[in-house]
Parts: structure tokens; C-alpha cells; sequence
């Protein structure tokens, strides 16, 4: 999956106008103008579409993990100069305060069953014996699942 059509979907998931966008991006210490976030936002085939960086994308996660969580004491979240999707299922599972029965219901709106197994595999070190990379599939089904469990 791109960055591109991932801000798209939690901006439609959470009914987020331009203004709140922006806001969510400064809440994490990177400042963005309208311009961007419209140029981000445009469809893929849209010849004026802007790439959504990595960096930019974990920005808006963090604003968005500030914003449903609270800001913490002390500095603010160093935004990852890459992301993967282990990375940000994590910062959605955080932002939104998801247990792993959370999860996995939110998977099943999707129609995908997953195990405690499976799902708990995404959230280990890179490296460890039971790691599991997040394929677009998994982060796409979840985003859909959040759609239909959070859009009114």
C-alpha cells in the first residue's frame, strides 16, 4: 500500500477536514500547509498527486497517536525516517487503544480471520524467531475494518 491512499483512509475513517490534518501534523512538531495535504490527498491516476514521504506520513501518525492518547511528558515522538506496515498497524493500534481482541474483530468486519498468533507475530522485533512482516493485504483489511467500525 501507498502513504498516500493510507492518510486517505483514516482521514475518511475519522471524517478529518483539511484544518484538523494540519493540526494533527503540528500537534508532532512538523509543520504542513494546506497545499500539501490536498496534493496528498489527490487520487493516484491525478497527475499532481505528491508522493506522501515515509517521515510524512509518521508525523500524521504521531499527531493522530497525540491527539486519541494524550501528549506524553517531555519531548515529542521522533518520526521514523521509514515505515513498513508493522510499524504503522503499531501506531494505529496505539492511537486507538486497541487490545488484541480489538483486532482481531476489527479483521473480521473485514471478513479476515486472524489468530492471537498471527496478529501477535506483527508486533515483534524484526529479527526474532516469530516475527511476521504486516503484507499490504493484512494493512489494507485492517484500515477497511476500522472504516466500517469507526466511520458513522
Amino acid at each position: 500500500m501507498n502513504n498516500n491512499d493510507i492518510i486517505r483512509r483514516i482521514r475518511y475513517t475519522f471524517n478529518f477536514n483539511d484544518l484538523h490534518m494540519i493540526q494533527l501534523f503540528e500537534s508532532a512538531g512538523s509543520k504542513v500547509d494546506r497545499a500539501q495535504i490536498i496534493n496528498w490527498l489527490k487520487k493516484d491516476d491525478d497527475e499532481e498527486q505528491e508522493k506522501l514521504q515515509d517521515e510524512d506520513l509518521a508525523f500524521f501518525l504521531n499527531g493522530f497517536i497525540i491527539e486519541k492518547r494524550g501528549k506524553k511528558e517531555g519531548a515529542l515522538p521522533i518520526a521514523e525516517k521509514q515505515l513498513n506496515n508493522n510499524i504503522i498497524l503499531r501506531k494505529l493500534k496505539i492511537a486507538l487503544d486497541l487490545r488484541d481482541d480489538d483486532l482481531i474483530e476489527i479483521f473480521s468486519l473485514a471478513d479476515m480471520r486472524i489468530s492471537k498468533h498471527e496478529l501477535s507475530a506483527f508486533f515483534r522485533r524484526p529479527g526474532q524467531k516469530h516475527y511476521r512482516e504486516c503484507k499490504d493485504q493484512f494493512l489494507r483489511n485492517f484500515l477497511h475494518g476500522m472504516q466500517l467500525k469507526y466511520h458513522p
